[in-house]
């Protein structure tokens, strides 16, 4: 099935090359979760601090059991400084 996957900041690094900004359409299987999909792009987990899939946040808690479906984006923010 297809998704989108979005990495914003710092974490855009840990994309392929061949992306389109600060995101890539990918084929994955049918029954990924969000945790395993997390997981390929071996980020550190002190990176990955807020998690949406269609605009709704996931909390830690669900990340391994979360289930994706067809035509889902999932988009990561790491933990957020300034002032």
């Amino acid at each position: 099935m297809k998704i989108t996957f979005k990495l914003f900041a710092t974490l855009t690094d840990y994309l392929p090359p061949e992306r389109k900004y600060n995101a890539i359409d990918m084929e994955v299987g049918p029954d990924i979760t969000l945790g395993e999909l997390i997981a390929r792009f071996n980020m550190p987990p002190k990176l990955v601090h807020l998690v949406l899939v269609n605009g709704v946040f996931v909390d830690p808690a669900q990340r391994n059991s979360r289930r994706l479906a067809e035509g889902d984006v999932v988009a990561i923010w790491p933990p957020v400084a300034g002032g």
